[in-house]
């Protein structure tokens, strides 16, 4: 299945939906966190928004609805995370992505390019027992400009020392596979070729 990759120099996943399954995970957190704020759910809306950091999520949302929050959107991220921490065993586990990453591991360097903060995404990936096949974690914290913007990627192929046009991006939003092709980046949509389906506010 894989074997047309094969000449890629380096490998870059997102994290959420691609490599990890976490949809319900987040969608837990988001729908008790909207919940507390008083901000609607719109599960198209939250489908399409898929990628994109949580304080800019609670950004759009809030101008999208008209919602005037009493608070910044870092105490609402912080609220979220929290759930997020609470109940990330009840809810992760790596999707089938994971078996070729252990098939690479050694043969070429693999980065997570995520729109999660970088201290969360290192707490999903050791759940899922995948830490060790990483060589580096790059979240929305570490970038100026997050997905769709292309510096996250950017930021790993940098770290793994190898050019943009060599490196191969798996992704499941179209945040994310905006950012893979701005970064010149080959890019595959694991919902429509691997078959791997991020169970996140489905309607």
């Amino acid at each position: 299945m894989y074997e047309e990759y094969s000449h890629f120099k380096a490998i870059i996943f997102d994290m959420d939906g691609t490599l990890v399954d976490s949809g319900k995970l987040h969608e837990n957190a988001w729908r008790q966190t909207l919940n507390h704020y008083g901000i609607p759910i719109d599960n198209a809306l939250m489908r399409s928004l898929a990628g994109v950091p949580t304080k800019e999520t609670v950004d759009i949302l809030a101008k999208h609805f008209n919602v005037e929050l009493s608070v910044s959107s870092d105490v609402v991220n912080d609220y979220k995370e929290a759930i997020v921490r609470e109940t990330i065993h009840q809810f992760v586990k790596p999707t089938p992505l994971a078996e070729y990453a252990e098939q690479c591991k050694g043969l070429k360097p693999m980065a997570v390019g995520t729109g999660a903060y970088t201290t969360e995404a290192k707490m999903v990936l050791e759940t899922c027992g995948l830490t060790h096949l990483i060589d580096h974690t790059v979240g929305a914290d570490q970038v100026v400009n997050p997905k769709p913007a292309p510096d996250t990627f950017l930021r790993c192929a940098k770290l793994m020392g190898v050019e943009p046009k060599d490196c191969i991006v798996f992704e499941d939003a179209q945040a994310g596979i905006q950012a893979a092709k701005d970064a010149g980046m080959f890019v595959v949509d694991v919902h429509e070729k691997l078959n791997i389906v991020n169970d996140y506010f489905l309607e």
